[in-house]
């Protein structure tokens, strides 16, 4: 089904079995630098699951250029660690690559103990609002050399390559910026100068580790930063890459510093492949494509069409490490898909925490969380069929329970329906898709539109019962919130009822915001209407954008706290502002709504009272939990769990998180 997809090739002398490569990416398992069992199992996992190369990173080897999410490879004392890990990724039959690593301005003087971090110019990181030092030529020669050595390192634990880093603003970025780099020495000012640092580098490692040892570098095929390098200067780096020895290169987007989100819903399947195409046609050696290629068909397509030649699945590979042998045996609706999400992974990491994924359970905690197989299969009823309910339910099915899952409404889903109508968040219906898989697959009986109370349950006589009743709109004490304006946010992002043109939204959360940015786009230009246009030059620049930001629909939303946002995570909340913003969303913080009658908001700010009318006025005020079954089941003496929004309302990943423990205690 994937003939280029699974066809072998090699860098340099090195055969890899297919064209799947897992990227470094930072995880947090240890905050000392060390590799422990959730590292191992991390890895080794990556590489049973049918990857041709997994990348363990970032690998740093000095403190002040390691940021805070590296392993640390400084010294021999760490070499036997690392080549256990090689040996967990070899042993499944992928290859091991190790990636180099210094941050440059990127590091984090606070997690230095104040040490200051360093760069090619002391110029202020507009990434961590810091201010580095310059290096010195003698320390210039340092890191160089603490590259190089870690190479050697690597290569002596048994890894078959390494990579350089040298794209998201990293060390080696900074030096090849003309914004970040105004040394005036040889290292600085040309183009040849600015190149001279990763140059060196490859030099000394091409002749230390000899002509047949693998080394790649990741490069950003588009700074996507004002001043620095865009896709005009990338391929002439990319030469001279080649030229000093480097065997493949890592094609991914720009710093991230970037105002051009790199990885969010936002960005389209296989957005920046052009940049690795861009790269491969100026150079002889294989190209790697990143960023945002989540299902083997547009990985397939890619490989099909030249642009690149290798495909890396970062975080698709951290929603399911099994994603090349499903593909390879044409399962590809049973791959768990990486919706793009970045709460479990770039927002934890981010706030300073192990990743984990909202989707996989099990990232993360491949020691830890495994369901056996019953040894006593039960009879078990699931009440709810959102994301809980449904990994609960085949889940249970998978370990050989009998499994019905109940739920009132027409179809499976639950919230994941409402959660994937804003702007670019459809790929969450991909989960339902997933799941309704794998309920079939597991023969799990679904029974839908269905009431169910503790007398129907008593009637079933279940052995186990699985509770995710999930939640509902809450109902703020606003005088006159059951004014006919009034509808839920719930009901707009459900059933996309005509709206007045001036729309008011109560409550500037996730929920909120996501509405508001929803109502405010509509009227606006349609994707394919922009290409169009833009195409035939119909319109002005000017316009398009115009028509990009400006809708039917005058949106204001009203937040009793200083500031919106609160739910939403830190990867993607500049990228949410921003769209709401464009949208000419008006946003009024730190309001108290105290009254609504007939499409008048009645609001206190800063000891104000003011009043706005509006045509439609949603309620995004939060939800509650939906406890009618729970709260029936406490002590009926029928064992049972309590999952997801039925506790508390929370996040996706709660409820399948939760889903998944509740099954695996229950096999105990």
């Amino acid at each position: 089904m994937f003939k280029n997809l699974f066809s072998p090739i090699k860098i340099n002398k090195l055969e890899i079995k297919n064209r799947i490569a897992y990227p470094s990416l930072g995880l947090l398992y240890s905050y000392d630098g060390k590799f422990n069992d959730k590292y191992y199992d991390f890895y080794q996992e990556r590489a049973r699951g049918g990857a041709g190369i997994v990348t363990v990173g970032p690998v740093g080897f000095n403190a002040v250029g390691s940021g805070m999410v590296t392993l640390q490879l400084g010294d021999d004392s760490a070499i036997p660690s690392f080549a256990r890990a090689a040996k967990l990724i070899t042993d499944e039959g992928a290859r091991a690559f190790v990636q180099l690593f210094h941050a440059g301005a990127y590091s984090y003087s606070k997690k230095l103990g104040g040490e200051t971090p360093v760069a090619p110019s002391a110029i202020f990181s507009n990434y961590l609002k810091d201010m580095p030092r310059e290096l010195t030529l003698e320390e210039i020669k340092e890191t160089q050399e603490g590259f190089v050595r870690t190479a050697e390192r690597a290569r002596e634990a048994g890894f078959d390559g390494v990579e350089l880093i040298g794209s998201a603003g990293y060390l080696i970025t900074q030096f090849l910026s003309p914004l970040k780099n105004q040394r005036t020495d040889e290292y600085g000012g040309s183009f040849e100068n600015r190149t001279r640092f990763p140059r060196e580098i490859i030099e000394m490692m091409r002749k230390r580790l000899g002509p047949d040892f693998a080394i790649t570098i990741r490069m950003a095929g588009n700074d996507f930063v004002p001043g620095s390098n865009t896709d005009l200067e990338t391929p002439e780096i990319a030469k001279v890459y080649e030229a000093a020895g480097i065997n493949a290169i890592n094609v991914t987007g720009g710093w991230h510093e970037s105002r051009v989100p790199q990885l969010s819903m936002e960005l389209p399947r296989g957005g920046f492949t052009y940049l690795a195409s861009n790269i491969k046609k100026a150079v002889s050696i294989p190209v790697m494509a990143s960023n945002r290629i989540p299902d083997p068909f547009t990985a397939e397509q890619i490989l099909k069409d030249g642009i690149a030649d290798i495909i890396n699945l970062g975080r698709v590979l951290i929603s399911d490490p099994y994603w090349p042998e499903k593909a390879r045996q044409g399962r590809v609706d049973e791959i768990r898909p990486c919706v793009s999400c970045s709460q479990g992974c770039t927002d934890e990491l981010f706030s300073g925490k192990p990743v984990f994924c909202i989707a996989n359970p099990c990232a993360g905690f491949e020691g830890a969380r495994k369901i056996e197989k019953a040894a006593s299969p039960k009879k078990v009823m699931v009440i709810g069929s959102g994301p809980g309910g449904m990994e609960a339910a085949y889940r249970a099915a998978e370990a050989g329970h009998t499994v019905e899952l109940y739920d009132k409404s027409e179809d499976i889903g639950g919230q994941l329906w409402i959660a994937g109508t804003p702007p670019h968040k459809q790929e969450l219906w991909e989960l339902v898709r997933f799941y309704d898989t794998m309920l079939d697959k597991y023969e799990v009986e679904v029974i839908l539109e269905q009431e169910v109370d503790l007398d129907f349950i008593k009637k079933r006589n279940p052995d186990f019962v699985i509770v995710a009743e999930g939640s509902e709109p809450l109902v703020p004490p606003i005088k006159g919130i059951d004014d006919p304006s009034v509808i839920s946010a719930w009901t707009v992002l459900g059933d996309d009822p005509a709206l007045g043109r001036r729309v008011a939204v109560i409550g500037g959360g996730a929920v909120g915001l996501e509405t508001a940015e929803f109502i405010g786009s509509k009227g606006t230009i349609s994707p394919d209407a922009l290409s169009y246009l833009f195409k035939y030059n119909a319109e002005s620049t000017d316009r398009l954008h115009e028509l990009m930001r400006k809708g039917t629909k005058d949106v204001t939303v009203f937040e009793m706290m200083p500031k919106v946002g609160k739910g939403v995570g830190k990867s993607t909340k500049w990228i949410l502002m921003g769209n709401i913003e464009m949208l000419d969303v008006n946003i009024i913080a730190g309001a108290k709504v105290t009254s609504i009658e007939k499409g008048v908001i009645t609001f206190e700010k800063d000891g104000k009272v003011s009043t706005m009318e509006f045509d439609t006025i949603v309620n995004a005020a939060g939800s509650r939990s939906v406890r009618k079954v729970a709260d029936a089941l406490e002590g009926s003496g029928i064992p049972h769990a309590v999952i997801g929004d039925s506790v508390a309302p929370r996040q996706i990943n709660n409820a399948i998180h939760e889903a998944f423990l509740a099954v695996m205690n229950m096999n105990k």
